[in-house]
């Protein structure tokens, strides 16, 4: 089932970003970070709808699991759950609203 787990190119380079970052102080804590968040994506499937509706944008389609202080923002498609976004819990989500676009 993980095949139908899909990443976009953002969600990707936000957990490679947050990785680098963590890993400024402690390489391990990146690592176990980057296997938690892995993890977590790669169960989505089997209960997509156990994360709560991301509160920002209000759409049942849109939902986040939340991995250590770490949102996992992910979208319920009828094939596949696409990975949106990888973001502190503390962020504001602006720009993760230009990768909503169904055609991704």
């Amino acid at each position: 089932m993980a095949d139908l787990i899909h990443w976009s190119p953002e969600a990707v380079d936000d957990l490679d970003s947050l990785v680098r970052y963590i890993a400024r102080d402690s390489d391990f804590y990146a690592r176990a970070v980057a296997v938690k968040i892995l993890d977590t994506a790669s169960g989505l499937w089997e209960h997509p709808r156990l994360g709560r509706v991301v509160p920002e944008f209000g759409d049942d389609a849109i939902r986040e699991r939340f991995v250590y202080s770490y949102r996992l923002i992910y979208r319920i498609e009828a094939e596949r759950i696409l990975v949106l976004a990888v973001a502190h819990g503390r962020r504001l989500l602006e720009e993760v609203a230009s990768r909503l676009s169904p055609e991704r």
